[in-house]
């Protein structure tokens, strides 16, 4: 079983928004960051949006005032709320949940198969 599972990716016109979730697999446990990454073809993996348990919240630039992140911990999902898309956000979107140490380092994270999110003009 997949440690989190994706959904919500597709094609999309620029200027359109589309929901991704996460929902992480019974046995992931212990999360205390969840969020989502991005790789556009040809390019490095970049943060997109992520959030603590203690409600810190962290958007790339490009992103914030369009990009909404949400997370439920109870029920251990995260959600991105992406708002006028543009061409540039076209990438595969993935999950990532973080265990983490009191400095805040990673201890353990688990990472989701990804999801396509294509923008066309």
């Amino acid at each position: 079983q997949e440690p989190l599972v994706e959904s919500g990716g597709g094609l999309v016109q620029s200027g359109g928004s589309l929901r991704l979730s996460c929902a992480a697999a019974v046995g992931v446990f212990s999360i205390n960051a969840m969020g989502w990454y991005r790789q556009a073809p040809g390019k490095q993996l970049e943060l997109v949006a992520s959030k603590t348990n203690r409600v810190t919240t962290t958007y790339a630039d490009s992103v914030k005032g369009r990009f909404t992140i949400s997370r439920d911990t109870v029920k251990r999902t995260v959600d991105l709320k992406m708002n006028n898309l543009r061409y540039e956000d076209t990438a595969v979107y993935y999950c990532r949940a973080a265990i983490l140490d009191v400095d805040g380092s990673t201890r353990y994270e688990y990472w989701g198969q990804g999801t396509q999110v294509t923008v066309y003009s």
